[in-house]
């Protein structure tokens, strides 16, 4: 619509009395010349509807609005009346009124923007423009003022009704804009939304969740988090509680740190690395060199079996299979520091005249297992001193200790491998690759893939070594990211098949079992160790997370650690609690038997019953057994 569409905006004088077309131009334009340069305008710069051709002269469009009134006027409608000398429109609706200032009225007079404006839409939602007479106390009081008579108020008037017109164009506009930018970028629904079906009445709409698509797996990212390089400061939520709470003991559970790998691709060299501690090599840490001086001598420490006859620190100048490098010492020495800082500085947890009772220490017979535990527990300790250190050794890598007889959690663990064999051979691609790779190396496909040729690309890739290369070509990074996608997909269907899962919980009971008691003889008083250190393997880590129910955890990196703590709520004594952190996430509210605890109460922590009851009773019921002997042994339906 436009302006000159509404006729009642304009006096009748104003319609039939103003100069005709051959009339002299006077200093103050005429209406008829104002609608001239507005239907000028139009033309110039917005479509014209059907009814307004441009051989449409304004007479006639005058005369036709006249025998439109003409005929309004008699009939049973009231007839709209014009405002006597001295009134005021007062415009409703979205287009307010308000005076016009003295650089618009005089742009008006010299024809240029501001009858311009005249030509432009007024309302696209609306058939008319409504006009409401002001109250009379206020026509009578603005009349007073003098501010509302002459031929300068109809104009400002006009030319209010113009710049509103402008400024819907311009508000419409840029939301047509926005909204069209929106929908290209799927942040809103290009199709309407449907009501709901609660009547006629509501027309309450609910907007649907935006439309986001699943991240696409970087497997250059995963990679580089999994080699956990230390290079960066890390942030951690360990220790973190309420004034009036206190911590009454630690249980860690770690991976061992960097190594070097336990298969080589046949045929190809192996990758060069350094197993030696140097000071002055990157990655280092400034209790390095400190730490090789009091490894070396370790002689009067007390371990069990076959520990007390191992390195206490890597040594080879080229890295035996699976032995652990500079790299691996160092992120223990990290992880021990940060701990320290948190753990002894901050909440006093071990006494500056700690004994052997006060640490429970326990590893898997291997050398990257004893000495990464031994890097942690040097930077952590008030004062590391060797005739208080004693590990005991787990033969286990589930550390099931004498519990480890149990024929379902094997069913389990070979209904597991049949899926990755099952995913393995659907994967076209990764096929190929290892086809690609075989040709390269000069072995059959099968003899490769047994080889586990990413165990040794992971190496080449975390110390930034250029993978192997023959006379028929080089492994590129290529064929590592096709492998490494293959891991993360083989991931995330694991959780879907729960097979994992369920021998997660069988393989786990153990350990878990085993932290559960303790926590339980330290909260009714009894004299327990403060500090609890497991030193075991991915394969040992990876089932904990799993039987806990934190699906979204990553597979365990070098070095990664998970922390259970347990607090005493300083103004209740008899209640305890704990809090579960991975990595330095906590991830407490992420366990199966502690998510909805975090729906209902405002606890920061997890109730220690509740983990109790979950190690007890709740492992147990996706068995339909109620102990752990059952479970291992009643044959699954």
């Amino acid at each position: 619509m436009y302006v000159s569409d509404f006729p009642e905006v304009y006096s009748q004088e104003e319609k039939f009395n103003s100069p005709g077309d051959d009339a002299p131009l006077l200093q103050e334009p005429s209406l008829r010349d104002l609608c001239a340069r507005a239907e000028q305008s139009s033309r110039n710069t917005l479509p014209l509807p059907p009814s307004r051709q441009p051989e449409d002269s304004l007479a006639a469009r005058m005369k036709r609005r006249e025998k439109e009134r003409a005929g309004r006027e008699s009939g049973a409608r009231r007839p709209r009346k014009f405002p006597r000398a001295g009134g005021r429109w007062r415009y409703r609706g979205s287009l307010p009124g308000r005076p016009m200032d003295e650089r618009r009225e005089a742009e008006l007079r010299r024809g240029g923007r501001a009858s311009e404006r005249e030509s432009e839409p007024v309302s696209r939602s609306h058939g008319r423009l409504k006009l409401v007479r002001a109250p009379r106390r206020r026509q009578q009081q603005r009349a007073r003022k003098g501010r509302t008579s002459g031929w300068a108020e109809r104009e400002s008037e006009r030319a209010a009704v113009a710049l509103a017109g402008q400024e819907v164009s311009d508000y419409g506009a840029l939301l047509a804009f926005l909204s069209l930018s929106l929908q290209f970028l799927h942040l809103i629904p290009v199709n309407p939304v449907k009501e709901d079906d609660l009547g006629s009445k509501n027309r309450k709409r609910i907007m649907p969740d935006p439309l986001t698509e699943t991240p696409a797996i970087d497997p250059i990212f995963e990679a580089q988090f999994y080699c956990n390089i230390p290079n960066i400061p890390e942030r951690s939520m360990e220790g973190h509680a309420p004034h009036y709470f206190k911590l009454n003991s630690v249980h860690v559970l770690i991976r061992h740190g960097d190594r070097y790998p336990l298969y080589a691709i046949p045929k190809t060299k192996r990758p060069d690395i350094d197993c030696t501690l140097v000071p002055n090599r990157k990655p280092s840490h400034p209790q390095l060199e400190a730490f090789i001086s009091h490894m070396s001598k370790g002689s009067e420490t007390q371990m069990d079996g076959t520990l007390s006859s191992m390195p206490r620190y890597p040594s080879h100048s080229l890295c035996e299979m699976g032995e652990l490098t500079q790299t691996g010492i160092v992120q223990h020495l990290r992880n021990g520091q940060l701990l320290r800082n948190i753990y002894i500085k901050k909440h006093n947890l071990i006494p500056s005249d700690w004994t052997s009772k006060h640490l429970y220490l326990e590893t898997t017979g291997k050398s990257r297992t004893l000495q990464s535990g031994l890097a942690l527990l040097y930077s952590f300790l008030p004062e590391f001193d060797w005739k208080k250190i004693n590990f005991r050794h787990q033969w286990s890598t589930i550390f099931c200790s004498g519990s480890c007889d149990c024929p379902i959690r094997n069913h389990y663990l070979e209904e597991e491998q049949r899926r990755q064999y099952s995913l393995r051979v659907k994967n076209i691609h990764l096929e190929k690759t290892y086809a690609d790779m075989a040709k390269i190396v000069g072995i059959p496909t099968r003899q490769l893939r047994a080889s586990n040729p990413v165990d040794s690309m992971l190496c080449h890739f975390c110390h930034n070594v250029s993978f192997p290369c023959t006379k028929n070509g080089c492994i590129n990074l290529e064929h590592f990211k096709t492998i490494k996608t293959h891991q993360l997909e083989d991931e995330k269907e694991r959780q879907e098949k729960k097979y994992y899962y369920l021998y997660a919980l069988l393989a786990t009971h153990p350990i878990l079992n085993q932290t559960a008691s303790r926590m339980q003889r330290i909260a009714e008083g009894k004299r327990e160790e403060l500090f609890v250190l497991y030193s075991a393997h991915d394969v040992t880590l990876s089932p904990v997370l799993s039987a806990l129910g934190i699906t979204e955890a990553r597979f365990p990196r070098f070095a990664a650690r998970l922390v259970f703590e347990l607090w005493k709520d300083g103004k209740k004594y008899k209640e305890h609690f704990i809090r579960i952190l991975y990595n330095g996430v906590d991830v407490t509210f992420q366990t199966s038997f502690c998510r909805d605890y975090n729906k209902h109460y405002t606890k920061l922590m997890c109730p220690l019953e509740k983990f109790v009851r979950f190690v007890k009773q709740d492992m147990f019921s996706p068995f339909n057994s109620t102990n752990y002997y059952d479970a291992c042994h009643r044959r699954p339906f």
